[in-house]
């Protein structure tokens, strides 16, 4: 089971909102829990050392794939751990925020208005963080 390091990071990054912070500590409360009797081996990482640097650098694609990694290798030896993330994958692969940006090519427009008495702003733009103000 892979879980794909952009979607660890958006969530990283987004762990200001409500919907993302409750994902993430789902996922710290996740990395906390043992199997019955499981006490841990240190053979393989808990995962919440990666989860807690990946939260402080949240940008950092080699952290993410630590994380994600280290996911992987828990679920290969944890059934019930793997189940358990891939409920978790498919709840935070469902919150919108998590979901990367599309690529949109190598970012080359032609736009053309013609015909007609328009009256109003056009505007072309990309990536708009914010709200738009036409000083109305």
């Amino acid at each position: 089971m892979e879980i794909a390091p952009e979607l660890l990071m958006a969530l990283a990054a987004g762990t200001a909102g409500a919907a993302g912070q409750q994902i993430w500590e789902s996922l710290r409360g996740l990395l906390r829990r043992r199997a019955p009797g499981e006490a841990p081996t240190g053979e393989v990482s808990s995962g919440e050392a990666e989860l807690v640097a990946l939260g402080r650098s949240a940008d950092d694609a080699d952290r993410a794939r630590e994380l994600a990694n280290v996911l992987a290798l828990r679920a290969a030896q944890d059934p019930a751990f793997a189940q358990a993330l891939e409920s978790w994958r498919q709840e935070a692969e469902a919150w919108d925020g998590a979901r990367p940006a599309r690529p949109t090519g190598s970012g080359d427009v032609h736009n053309e208005i013609s015909g007609g008495d328009f009256k109003g702003p056009v505007i072309q733009a990309r990536d708009i963080n914010g709200p738009l103000n036409f000083g109305r």
